[in-house]
């Protein structure tokens, strides 16, 4: 009963940003984990950041540190990805997840989630 919608891709310049937001319905409380994800053409899923419950914690993968920023506002059960700085190499397809409920703190593996958006595509270009 839990679903996550992505919104906010497009097409963006190189040094352009977006700013992706994932809304969250259904039957589910506000006390969970938040993570996004990215897909690009014959790569792996690989992980950007995770945002804790409260907000109050984050952390990003290397690739995308100072340049991407995670928020939520659970009032709205929304989570967003604010991406400055974007490069070519940022091209995917993004995904906001949840971790599963059995975990305790934020983790990086595609595997500790367990709800799923269909995704949002973001394209840089040069």
């Amino acid at each position: 009963q839990v679903q996550l919608v992505e919104s906010g891709g497009g097409l963006v310049q190189a040094g352009g940003s977006l700013r992706l937001s994932c809304a969250a319905s259904g039957r589910t409380s506000r006390n969970y984990n938040m993570g996004w994800f990215r897909q690009a053409p014959g790569k792996e899923r690989e992980f950007v950041g995770t945002i804790s419950w409260s907000g109050d914690s984050t952390f990003y993968a290397d690739s995308v540190k100072g340049r991407f920023t995670i928020s939520r506002d659970n009032a709205k059960n929304s989570v967003y990805l604010q991406m400055n700085s974007l490069v070519s190499e940022d091209t995917a397809v993004y995904h906001c997840a949840k971790q599963r409920g059995s975990i305790v703190g934020l983790t990086r593996t595609p595997e500790s989630y367990n709800v799923w958006g269909q995704g949002t595509q973001v394209t840089v270009s040069s």
